[in-house]
């Protein structure tokens, strides 16, 4: 049975949202052109669904936990400049590679900028070194997994609704910050599946980041290093996660 004090963030995540999204759409900053992008079977969507995912989320975790706040909002903010001027590079190797030829790519700044945004969060959440770092592995890594599976429409946002479920049925804020997620999750769903919006790299980091923080709240030591090795083993087989949400139905 799932009580109130965890629907609340559910709702508000929800409703932050799907507000934030028809704001965006109204009004577009800089113009509807600077929001529009092709998907992957060439359609125009709209980029409104990754900034009120990030607002909706992070607002809904900021009130259960101010680390768990910033850390989804740094998340967005790192995703959103990729958005915007990133380049075709895919892949750990290949912004370290540029970085050691002195090219600072948006990936790279992604990188380091969401892994720094989950220790940070992690140092606050866990109270012991090793668990302040394998938080900031689950953060982080949790924020890239979702990233790879926004291939295809309702992938990301799917995931994070299945992936998050299970906390639901626990007590504390662990359980607050999934339903969180979820409730940003469950309110671009709709939209993401009909090809009308995408959720971006801002929106797929700061869910991944939610639902990290969901894990790192809800767990222990045991729990958080369990997470972090499969969350390292998907981001070092990335293409055949990526691959893998490509096949799944939709």
């Amino acid at each position: 049975m799932i009580d109130k004090r965890t629907c609340r963030p559910l709702l508000l995540a929800a409703a932050l949202t799907r507000a934030g999204q028809a704001v965006l759409r109204a009004a577009p900053p800089g113009g509807r052109a600077r929001w529009e992008r092709s998907n992957h079977a060439g359609r125009a969507v709209g980029l409104y669904a990754g900034p009120a995912v990030t607002v909706g989320a992070g607002i809904a975790a900021a009130r259960v936990h101010p680390a768990a706040g910033a850390a989804v909002l740094a998340a967005g903010a790192c995703g959103a400049y990729d958005d915007v001027a990133g380049d075709h590079r895919r892949g750990f190797r290949a912004h370290l590679r540029a970085l050691r030829h002195g090219e600072i790519t948006s990936g790279a700044v992604k990188l380091f900028g969401i892994s720094a945004a989950g220790l940070a969060a992690g140092a606050v959440l866990k109270e012991r070194p090793a668990d302040k770092l394998l938080a900031g592995i689950v953060i982080a890594g949790s924020a890239h997994l979702v990233n790879l599976l926004d291939v295809r429409p309702g992938r990301a946002a799917g995931a994070v609704l299945a992936l998050g479920a299970p906390g639901l049925v626990r007590e504390g804020p662990g359980a607050r910050l999934a339903a969180g997620a979820m409730g940003a999750a469950a309110a671009v769903l709709p939209d993401d599946v009909g090809e009308r919006v995408m959720l971006g790299d801002t929106g797929a980091h700061a869910l991944g980041a939610a639902l990290g923080a969901a894990v790192v709240a809800g767990n222990r030591r045991a729990g958080l290093l369990a997470h972090a090795v499969a969350l390292v083993a998907a981001a070092c087989c990335g293409d055949r996660v990526s691959a893998l949400a490509r096949t799944l139905p939709g």
